[in-house]
């Protein structure tokens, strides 16, 4: 790519909703890759992940976010800060809803917010593939009440629907410029923090409603071998004994699954063989405390 080419577009996008709206469905979509875990629970993304995504007329540095909630301990609270954090690094907003209900007062925070920026917001309807037509006009009219929105577009994150003109839509919006970064750069995360989110989704996919909310990852080693597999020592963090046990499982059946299935899929993501060491230890009320967040990564 020429970096002074002529009327190139680039810029950072923040994609930011109510927990479990489709953000990271969306993002992974833009860029044709796993970049964020994706589960059926809400409050699975906890920081901002970054993702690049470079054509030859535009680059555009996605930020998928936590979802944006009223916190009620001092690890929701971390995560909404980093969802206004996105916000506040954006050339263009894409706020995400669901089609199912108009906004609430519960939103009025993030309308708030929106509306002293001085930037484009689009507004994405998503999952509009489980409703029927008729029942999303009064929710659109609902959205286009509480904020002056750019552009307002129903799509399903999930069926691909309307995502080629949400994408032009946003390119529309974009300042022009130079690309921050090479053509094939993708994110900022490196592999200690891919492992550590492929392990988490698992917790979030094989475990109980509560289990998922009380446990973090934190990757104790990894060690790349020329010869053989590479080693990952990971610690799953839990709140409380009984949890441990949960994780764990009769015989270690539980830990054992989750080991299986998580080590297939690093070993997709990074194109190596792995050897993946799960270990399971008690750090009480982590969520709550913020030394003890700080110590697990939540910085």
């Amino acid at each position: 790519m020429e970096p002074n080419k002529k009327n190139f577009k680039s810029g950072y996008v923040a994609i930011v909703g109510k927990p479990n709206v489709g953000k990271s469905t969306l993002i992974n979509d833009f860029l044709g890759c796993k970049l964020s875990i994706v589960t059926p629970k809400p409050q699975t993304t906890r920081k901002k992940i970054m993702g690049v995504l470079t054509k030859d007329e535009y680059q555009i540095v996605f930020y998928d976010t936590p979802g944006i909630m009223e916190p009620k301990y001092e690890l929701q609270k971390y995560m909404v800060k980093e969802a206004y954090k996105a916000v506040e690094d954006a050339d263009v907003v894409l706020m995400m809803a669901e089609p199912f209900e108009p906004p609430a007062e519960k939103d009025k925070d993030l309308f708030e917010k929106l509306s002293h920026l001085n930037i484009p917001v689009i507004l994405a309807i998503n999952k509009v593939d489980l409703v029927e037509k008729d029942n999303l006009i009064p929710i659109l009219s609902g959205y286009d009440k509480r904020l002056k929105f750019a552009e307002i577009v129903p799509i399903s994150a999930l069926k691909g629907t309307n995502l080629d003109l949400m994408l032009s839509l946003i390119v529309k919006y974009l300042p022009e410029g130079e690309p921050f970064y090479p053509d094939d750069y993708m994110t900022d995360y490196n592999e200690r923090f891919l492992a550590s989110e492929i392990i988490r989704e698992k917790v979030f996919e094989f475990y109980g409603e509560e289990i998922p909310y009380s446990t973090t990852v934190e990757i104790e080693e990894f060690k790349e071998r020329e010869a053989g597999k590479d080693f990952i020592k990971a610690i799953i963090f839990v709140e409380r004994d009984s949890q441990k046990g949960i994780i764990i499982g009769e015989n270690g059946k539980a830990i054992k699954r989750v080991g299986v299935i998580a080590r297939e899929e690093i070993e997709k993501q990074i194109g190596r063989k792995v050897f993946l060491e799960l270990w399971v230890k008690v750090m009480e009320k982590w969520r709550k405390d913020k030394k003890k967040m700080y110590k697990l990564g939540y910085k």
